[in-house]
Order: C-alpha cells, then structure tokens, then sequence
C-alpha cells in the first residue's frame, strides 16, 4: 500500500518542516547515500534504513541542543527496543534524501521517533518508520525518562 503523499512546506524556522497533507511538523536533515551502502543489486541495502534514521534522531537532538553525548553524560541511555519500516522505493548510490524525524509518543520510560525519507530531487517518499526506545540509567535499568528530554517532547514545534 503506498503512503498518503508528502507535501513538505518550510517554516520560517528552519530546519523544520511542514507536511500540508498531515499538518505534521518534520525536522529535516539531509544525507548522500554512499556506494558501501548499496548492496549487489545497486540499490541500499534494507538494513542501513535504520542507520539513516539514527543520522535523522542525532540530528534532531543535536539542533534541539541535547545531543546523545549530553544525554549520555547526564546518566541515561536510550537504546532501541522495537523498529518498523516500510519501504516504497528504492534509493541508488549517491542519491540526495532528506531525512524528516519527529517526536512520536512519550510514555513513563518510553518513547518514540517517526521517520519519513523522501528523494531531495522529486520528494518521492522512500521509506517510513519508527523506533521506539527505552530509558535507562548507566547500569542498564529502566527509569523514567529524563524531565529534558520531555520538555522537547513538549516543545517540539506542532
């Protein structure tokens, strides 16, 4: 089943996004796949979707001003506990995306980043996903996310 289209429209404050379909606010972020990402068939392999999305999350947190580094040293680490992916098209070595991330859900000691890749030349949605993450402190416990990291949730623009 295809997606509903992505009709992307800049805010004044960038580098976020608009969807006008959804009325969705993205963070956009911008990557050039790389031949090791191709697989025998020329075509990305499926697996390094997921590190496409870590370099959109890393973005996000980073131009939010709490990047995993901070996290981390602040005592908590959030590790994938689930992903999901469904790829429409594929993407070629060399080709420009745009990556868009968003906060999804936040729970007690959960939470959730949506993703949505599009081609840079024709917005042609690629692949769409989410992960979902766990907080933990240094000794690997569940604990309740920190109290920045749901100020973002919050703050994000909607």
């Amino acid at each position: 089943m295809r997606p509903k289209p992505f009709k992307p429209e800049p805010l004044e404050t960038a580098p976020y996004i608009r969807d006008k379909t959804s009325g969705l606010v993205w963070h956009r972020s911008e990557l050039r796949t790389l031949y090791v990402d191709t697989d025998r068939s020329q075509v990305v392999y499926h697996a390094n979707y997921l590190r496409y999305f870590e370099f959109g999350r890393a973005s996000l947190m980073r131009d939010l001003d709490y990047p995993y580094k901070m996290i981390e040293e602040s005592g908590y680490v959030y590790p994938i506990i689930q992903t999901g992916l469904n790829y429409y098209s594929p993407l070629f070595y060399d080709d420009l995306m745009f990556i868009q991330t968003r906060p999804a859900t936040i729970e007690l000691v959960k939470l959730q980043f949506d993703y949505l890749i599009t081609r840079a030349d024709n917005g042609e949605i690629v692949c769409t996903g989410f992960t979902k993450h766990c907080a933990v402190n240094g000794k690997g416990i569940p604990v309740e996310i920190d109290d920045k990291t749901i100020r973002l949730w919050q703050d994000f623009p909607r």
